[in-house]
């Protein structure tokens, strides 16, 4: 089928904190819904069949619970596929949003997902009620090539949005396609926790993932083109990714993906949006590594003199590290029951320090959560201290195999190249209790090569 995904570069209140008219929220949103409108002609003529824009594309960020009010749509739950926005608009009142996004999906005959504020009133018996008497979710809409409604997502994972509230319970959001069969719907901090993302995924058996996102890159284990196609290929699913196109806030990183195969967009340096259109096989069967065709071996403890090992600070956490030093060796660092393993040769010495590092921990800062990671990383400088710093530019090929005994199954692979380019390893998948990821030289310089665990249960 083909799809779309538009990264868009949002036009923002300049003052998102102050009280606004509903006109002039109206007014603002116009503006974004403009070019929204210009983008869906564009992947229309392109033959798209489904296009997803990105989270707080609409409305911008930065706002209070009481100024974001004037933004929020009234957007009924439960109400799928018995509405059409675009045919109906006089159902509810300030829907005049979710009627143009109706109306853009119905014109141009595509399915259409975007992200919005709505607003549900509650009851005071509501012991959940909060106290000015309305919820208030960050909410994606999938809307039909006719412009009916088929489903809502309200977003589980806030990532400090205090003007927004958490549902009381996970919403498992899913749409039927005629093209490529169901679909289903996440946003965003969501994509890293169990609810309601992987849940959805397991109890659907779903194939296809719409992924409205407004991610702010963090090198160099969760850049958003690396996370993503980690993703896909973690859970053998295709995803749309919709990134909003910030980059004064670290903000891009948009993409269609497959488990083999990606078409993304990463931009720091040049502003506007960007639309991207690719044809993309439906998947129906599971894709399953051949772990048969794995070389190398199931390492034994203590083989080897590593170097000695050194601490350094990645991503807000604390994690060991050896260096990877010379044109080929096996190192090997633990930490708590995690013991990562790495086999390695260069293709030619450059002058850049590597590390092997290991964290099996709780991760505390931006969200709270458990992460198992055996990472190879490239260092920003010589010295050991600049190791965990964000990296965006390496010479060096590198053949490697990376193991390590983790102890959940939710194993993203990162394989992160020069200028924020993403690879595919060659072999991946669990032999005798180690996931292995390996790779017989990368196609640029590489900056991380990471097998990223996500122990849920620990969180």
């Amino acid at each position: 089928y083909v799809a779309a995904v538009y990264e868009h570069e949002s036009i923002l209140s300049p003052t998102p904190a102050a009280l606004v008219e509903r006109r002039a929220a109206l007014e603002l949103m116009g503006r974004n819904l403009d070019i929204y409108e210009q983008q869906v002609q564009a992947a229309a003529r392109q033959g798209a069949q489904i296009i997803v824009f990105p989270e707080d594309g609409i409305h911008g960020f930065n706002f209070t619970r009481s100024s974001i009010y004037p933004y929020l749509d009234f957007v009924p739950h439960s109400h799928s596929g018995k509405w059409n926005p675009c045919r109906e608009p006089y159902l509810f009142n300030d829907t005049e949003v979710v009627q143009r996004l109706s109306c853009m999906a119905l014109k141009n005959k595509l399915f259409l997902v975007a992200n919005l504020g709505s607003k549900q009133p509650c009851e005071r018996r509501d012991p959940r009620c909060p106290p000015d008497g309305r919820y208030q979710f960050n909410t994606n809409v999938a809307l039909a090539a006719d412009g009916t409604l088929l489903a809502t997502y309200r977003k589980h994972n806030l990532y400090f949005e205090l003007a927004f509230d958490t549902p009381p319970e996970p919403d498992y959001a899913l749409f039927d396609t005629p093209f490529a069969g169901k679909f289903g719907m996440f946003t965003c901090f969501d994509i890293l926790f169990f609810e309601p993302a992987v849940n959805l995924i397991r109890q659907y058996n779903l194939k296809q993932i719409v992924y409205p996102t407004a991610w702010m890159n963090q090198l160099p284990l969760l850049s958003a083109v690396e996370f993503q196609q980690a993703f896909a290929t973690a859970f053998n699913v295709n995803i749309l990714a919709a990134n909003i196109h910030h980059p004064t806030l670290g903000m891009t990183g948009s993409g269609i993906y497959t488990p083999v195969k990606s078409f993304i967009y990463h931009n720091m340096e040049s502003y506007g949006g960007k639309l991207i259109v690719a044809e993309i096989p439906v998947i129906t069967a599971d894709y399953k590594t051949n772990l048969e065709k794995i070389p190398g071996r199931v390492p034994e403890k203590g083989k080897g003199q590593s170097p000695p090992s050194f601490y350094a600070e990645m991503m807000y956490d604390n994690f060991t590290f050896v260096p990877v030093w010379g044109e080929k060796g096996e190192v090997q660092v633990c930490a708590n029951t995690l013991c990562c393993y790495l086999n390695y040769r260069r293709a030619v010495l450059t002058d850049e320090l590597y590390a092997l590092g290991v964290f099996d921990g709780l991760h505390t800062v931006h969200g709270t959560y458990y992460v198992q990671a055996c990472a190879l990383v490239k260092c920003g400088g010589l010295s050991f201290s600049t190791c965990g710093q964000e990296v965006t530019d390496a010479t060096a090929l590198i053949d490697f195999q990376l193991w390590g005994n983790m102890s959940t199954p939710y194993i993203f692979p990162l394989l992160l190249t020069s200028g924020i380019t993403l690879d595919y390893a060659d072999h991946m998948g669990w032999k005798n209790n180690y996931y292995f990821l390996s790779k017989n030289r990368t196609s640029s310089g590489l900056l991380t090569a990471a097998v990223y665990g996500r122990w849920y249960e620990k969180d």
